[in-house]
């Protein structure tokens, strides 16, 4: 089955993390069918495994990337003769338009930019990514991926060239208003000379000294800076910070279009799910209501 496996993603073209994904997909199915004795699966094994998926409290969205990774499996293996395609039609639980991470007022990332102690070289390092993240609405795995040779200036300004989710290039870019500008220079004296295809944001930890961050990392300091300040919720995460710098962009009242440029949206849809719940906050349908009862 692996060297199935791996003729299938020598005939596919997906990027690396897109074939990451499906294999581990793949790996699960086939141990779902190898713990049930399953040789000759079928269309109702499928079935079975979204509900086995379900049943694991797997999010929407895990499972309708297993099932993607199911389906185009097993189109692969009708149209090599290899077996019938028996995920063809399988539907991906609904996923409700949203968001599944709450964002941030502005008093409240204040009081975490100002609590961290930028005397300690830790301290400048986590203000940095932190007001990074903050005012420019990135996302762990584009902080992750930042190089030093990637801020560079633009007429007026300095920028941080990103590579998005879904993207193979650093084609797109977020500008640094002073303050930030300020805090990464400020963090970046601490580590003297460094070449320019150095990582943006290292590890300081005796173990993994002036290696890249990984996205875990940058989640955790997030998370702690959130967690000391009293900010406990399950819902508050490093992707909060992109959530909160979208959302006070369009109660700024900033365009839509001029907001999608700036979180990099692929569609306009991904943008106009904030417009909405901006529009769901400004509504004076409650206040109204509670002052004509109360």
């Amino acid at each position: 089955m692996n060297n199935v496996i791996d003729a299938f993603f020598q005939f596919i073209d997906v990027s690396e993390n897109t074939e990451a994904t499906y294999r581990r997909a793949l790996r699960q199915l086939f141990r779902y069918f190898s713990e049930r004795s399953i040789s000759q699966p079928s269309r109702n094994d499928i079935l079975s495994f979204r509900k086995h998926l379900e049943h694991l409290k797997r999010k929407p969205s895990t499972i309708a990337l297993y099932l993607a990774a199911c389906r185009r499996f097993f189109a692969w293996t009708e149209h090599s003769g290899l077996y019938p395609n028996i995920a063809f039609g399988i539907k991906t639980p609904k996923q409700e338009p949203g968001h599944k991470r709450d964002c941030l007022g502005v008093e409240q990332l204040r009081t975490i930019l100002n609590s961290i102690d930028r005397k300690t070289p830790i301290g400048r390092r986590n203000f940095a990514i932190l007001a990074l993240m903050s005012v420019g609405g990135l996302r762990t795995i584009e902080v992750v991926r930042a190089n030093i040779e990637d801020l560079r200036r633009i007429g007026n300004h300095t920028c941080l060239f990103v590579q998005g989710k879904g993207r193979n290039s650093k084609a797109e870019f977020v500008k640094l208003p002073a303050p930030v500008l300020r805090a990464v220079r400020e963090y970046l004296a601490d580590r003297g000379h460094t070449s320019k295809d150095s990582p943006l944001f290292v590890s300081m930890s005796f173990r993994n000294m002036n290696s890249r961050l990984s996205t875990r990392s940058i989640s955790f300091i997030c998370k702690s800076a959130m967690r000391e300040n009293g900010f406990t919720s399950s819902r508050l995460t490093a992707h909060s910070l992109r959530h909160s710098a979208i959302t006070l962009s369009l109660m700024a009242g900033i365009s839509l279009s001029d907001v999608q440029a700036f979180a990099r949206h692929k569609s306009i849809t991904t943008t106009m799910v904030y417009a909405h719940h901006v529009d769901r906050l400004k509504s004076p349908c409650e206040d109204a209501i509670c002052e004509a009862i109360f």
